[in-house]
């Protein structure tokens, strides 16, 4: 039952729904006793409200905070920050299997301190979807999907078993398991309510459903109306143990659209057109609103396309209201009508019910898009923001590498390829397969691909993984599904592969010659990521695209291919097919939308926590502790809490350090974390080798995550990481100082460690964008780096590195390492720390290069609240947790 409210303002308020009774928090009366007119308030900030009136307590959520938020304005500077307490979380394996890893950990740093290990559980309903561990081994043909089932089984058995443990042993922890869908699809279509009915008193309490997740795309329920971004897999611990998560009152940019789009034009074309102009402006903690006329001529599904790619456009949400064509998909996923008519009923009483007559809030900023403005596109070859029109990429390709090449002749042999050859040709990520339109719209364009006698090239590896089962169902009911088959577009997986690296391996001819002849090879992916050497280390070319363009440059075999003017390839009778000789019409595709039914949506979720083939076979163990296997090569006690202070110790100053890295900007958490395969010549292949594991066993990266001796081995380890400081080197690499010695980051970093030698990393613009990885900054914080000093940072990697006791350190404007000569040969001295930090404190570093020469500049350090100080004072905010149960007595 949930715990009342202190409810300093009185809103508590109550009506019958269904015949129930139903309390709730009125935002209406808080807005009579503030005398404010909410109804110019954002969406988002007025679901905060009510989140922090629900969970007032005088302690972690005051009066105060209720006020400053009600009070927001679209002009006003940052405030003082608000807390957060979240309804749930929604985890992926690849991020969640180190979260039960550190919770396990906790529980034996309790015991170790003389504590009830049992105290450790999260206190708000956990989901972990198994989504991101299948990798596409097994492609174009029918036994595809159980060949990649059975070897994600074999590779990640020990990892599952630790999940079992998990969902055993913790409350409020539920694991989906493997071979279901895609964490984000899987929250959109089943876990997601809208608005929660709890038991309280005499009835029950509604409110907002409100989430973070452990993954950026977290975002896609932003859809629903549901408020919910990502976060580092550190906070979200903290939030399942009964931490807020604080942030700033963020600037709201209303983002409005008109018009309808043109016929062919595709969500994925409108996402990617979006992710352009957000991009081109600074949101960074910004909250994005949708709005306008053009809403009326989106899907809900669309709406979830766009959604999903919020973390590419730099924002935090990306929110769309509560209306009607919410509950027609809450229907139409099998959602009850009780549901949906708590949620239009509850909504319609906060005010939250959009209708054409909603009044229209006030923005901090306003973007303006013409819906039929949009042409068929793709992103690429490196970012989700350069976007590039079909029509152009041809010239965009060879301007991006300065290489032409020619387009392959219908019968080329796999040997005589080259650049921009299509090797990679992926159906995949939350992005677009929740969305029956464009995926029917794959199943058209296939099936006339087929009849006109049209065939994938050779060289071509294609997969269909769906976001959920409920895709092949209604593909199969369509009678699509065969069509795509024909075309090698099988079922591989139900999980997030290609768009994270788990592509699989190339055919080994096709590898020979991408290396042998430096050929600029390509892929062409619905996903939502194409940074360098994530896809795939044969693909230096990434593009995002619809499904329906994935199949079609499947058919070209090459991006090097101008689809407007020229033929995608010939028929049988010879004559040349194009590609708007088989793109589906809108009409073609909405007569098909009748396939999707609720009944599929309820079959498919039916028994979801049940799992499928091997997973069942799995046994269940419950057990208060966790028994580590000091041999496991998957699973280890992270080293976060041994040897643990009761208290926390002041940090002190960072004196005499080297520099790891100096990097660029833009460097991304994908240049940071360790991801996709683990090459036998890295730090990280070294050690499995002295472990006897060979490297057809080695899995990935993201398999691993749950042992910190690889993890740490690979962190900076991107293939295509740029290190300033090893200037002829490309992955990674760096320069050991004093004496120059050219080794990998890792050997680097041991032998300072070894030396006491603190680190600190120099960086410049966006420091830390794409992915919320916990990894990118446990990583960096063991491997010794006490500050990384950028010109800018992303907004989750910048507060998990505070969350992991490192500090960020902000250039003062206009300044740069660049700007003041900094080669990283210096040696570093921040001053300032150790008589007291503040949020936003000015830092005094000095850089000696030598005995006499040394420059001082002033930095910032990017604590940007009380809370975070007092996390950077204790090591970190898991630290900061444990401290506070071993002094609170148990109940």
């Amino acid at each position: 039952m949930t715990k009342q409210s202190v409810d300093s303002f009185q809103t508590r308020s109550s009506l019958t729904i269904d015949e129930q009774p139903t309390a709730y928090y009125s935002l209406e009366k808080l807005a009579e006793k503030l005398n404010l007119d909410f109804t110019r308030l954002p969406v988002s900030i007025r679901i905060l409200l009510e989140n922090l009136m629900r969970n007032e307590d005088g302690r972690l959520v005051t009066r105060d905070h209720i006020e400053s938020l009600a009070h927001w304005s679209p002009d006003e500077e940052k405030k003082a920050e608000i807390p957060f307490l979240p309804t749930r979380v929604l985890m992926q394996d690849f991020t969640g299997v180190p979260a039960v890893a550190d919770l396990a950990a906790m529980r034996e740093a309790l015991f170790r301190q003389g504590g009830d290990p049992g105290r450790i559980n999260p206190r708000i309903p956990v989901h972990l979807v198994i989504d991101h561990s299948v990798q596409v081994d097994a492609y174009g043909s029918m036994s595809a999907l159980a060949v990649n089932a059975e070897k994600e089984m074999k590779r990640n058995r020990e990892r599952y078993l630790f999940l079992k443990w998990g969902q055993a042993s913790f409350d409020n922890f539920f694991v989906v398991p493997p071979v279901t869908g895609i964490c984000h699809q899987v929250n959109l279509e089943y876990l997601s309510r809208v608005v929660v009915g709890e038991p309280f008193e005499e009835g029950r309490l509604a409110y907002f459903d409100t989430l973070v997740g452990l993954d950026s795309h977290t975002t896609m329920i932003n859809a629903l109306g549901v408020v919910g971004w990502g976060v580092g897999g550190i906070e979200a611990e903290a939030v399942m143990l009964g931490q807020p998560i604080y942030f700033l009152p963020p600037r709201v940019i209303g983002f409005e659209l008109s018009g309808r789009l043109s016929k062919g034009v595709t969500a994925t074309d409108l996402v990617l057109t979006i992710t352009e102009i957000a991009r081109k402006k600074d949101m960074v903690g910004n909250f994005i609103e949708f709005y306008g006329s053009g809403l009326a001529a989106l899907s809900l599904p669309d709406r979830a396309t766009i959604a999903n790619m919020t973390p590419e456009f730099g924002a935090t949400v990306s929110m769309f209201p509560i209306d009607h064509k919410t509950l027609d998909y809450l229907l139409l996923t099998g959602r009850s009508k009780s549901r949906v008519t708590l949620v239009k009923t509850y909504c319609s009483a906060q005010g939250l019910f959009h209708t054409p007559k909603t009044p229209q809030p006030v923005y901090s900023d306003t973007i303006h898009l013409d819906l039929a403005t949009v042409e068929p596109c793709l992103a690429g070859p490196k970012k989700p923001h350069e976007r590039v029109p079909v029509r152009n990429l041809k010239q965009s390709f060879t301007d991006a590498f300065g290489v032409a090449s020619k387009t392959p002749d219908r019968q080329a042999p796999i040997s005589r390829l080259d650049h921009g050859a299509v090797v990679i040709a992926a159906i995949t990520s939350c992005t677009n397969t929740s969305n029956p339109a464009i995926l029917l719209g794959a199943g058209l364009l296939a099936q006339k691909a087929v009849s006109r006698d049209l065939e994938v090239k050779p060289w071509v590896k294609t997969s269909l993984a769906p976001g959920s089962r409920v895709v092949t169902k209604y593909l199969q009911k369509s009678g699509l599904l065969s069509s795509l088959e024909k075309l090698g577009f099988h079922p591989v997986a139900y999980g997030c592969t290609t768009c994270i690296g788990n592509s699989g391996p190339l055919d080994r001819e096709i590898q020979r010659q991408v290396w042998r002849n430096g050929l600029i090879a390509a892929s062409v992916l619905s996903g939502n990521r194409n940074y360098e050497g994530r896809v795939n280390p044969m693909t230096r070319a990434n593009y995002l695209a619809s499904p329906m363009l994935v199949i079609a440059y499947a058919l070209a075999g090459t991006v090097h291919i101008d689809l407007e003017n020229e033929p995608l390839g010939r028929d049988a009778d010879d004559q040349p097919v194009f590609l708007r000789d088989i793109w589906p019409t809108d009409d073609e595709i909405n007569d098909l939308m009748s396939f999707v039914t609720p009944d599929l949506f309820l079959d498919c979720y039916k028994a979801v926590y049940n799992g499928y083939g091997n997973w069942r076979k799995l046994p269940d163990v419950r057990r208060e502790r966790y028994r580590w296997d000091a041999d496991s090569s998957y699973i280890k006690e992270p080293p976060f809490f041994i040897d643990m202070a009761p208290s926390a110790p002041d940090p002190g100053d960072i004196n005499q350090a080297r520099v790891l890295a100096v990097l660029g900007d833009t460097i991304t958490t994908d240049h940071i974390s360790p991801a996709g395969e683990i090459p036998g010549d890295s730090p990280a292949g070294q050690y499995l080798l002295l472990n006897r594991i060979p490297p057809t066993d080695f899995n990935s990266y993201g398999a691993r995550r749950g042992n910190h001796e690889i993890m740490i081995r690979g962190t900076f380890g991107n293939i295509r990481l740029k290190n300033r400081l090893a200037p002829e080197t490309e992955g990674g690499w760096t320069t050991f100082l004093p004496g120059n010695e050219v080794m990998s980051i890792y050997d680097a970093a041991m032998a300072y460690k070894k030396d006491h030698v603190p680190l600190i990393v120099l960086a410049g613009k966006d420091y830390g964008s794409g992915s919320s990885r916990d990894w990118a900054a446990k990583g960096t914080q063991l491997l010794g780096v006490r500050a990384v000093i950028a010109e800018s940072f992303e907004r989750i990697h910048r507060s998990n590195l505070v969350a992991m006791g490192v500090l960020p350190l902000q250039f003062k404007p206009g300044m740069s390492a660049e700007s003041l000569g900094l080669t990283g040969h210096e040696i570093f001295s921040i001053t300032g720390i150790s008589d007291g930090l503040t949020p936003g404190k000015t830092l005094l570093v000095r850089a000696d290069e030598n005995d006499i020469d040394f420059i001082t500049f002033d930095v910032i350090a990017r604590l940007d609240s009380e809370v975070e100080v007092d996390y950077y004072r204790h090591g970190g905010i898991l630290p900061y947790v444990l401290r506070q149960l071993l002094d609170t007595p148990a109940p």
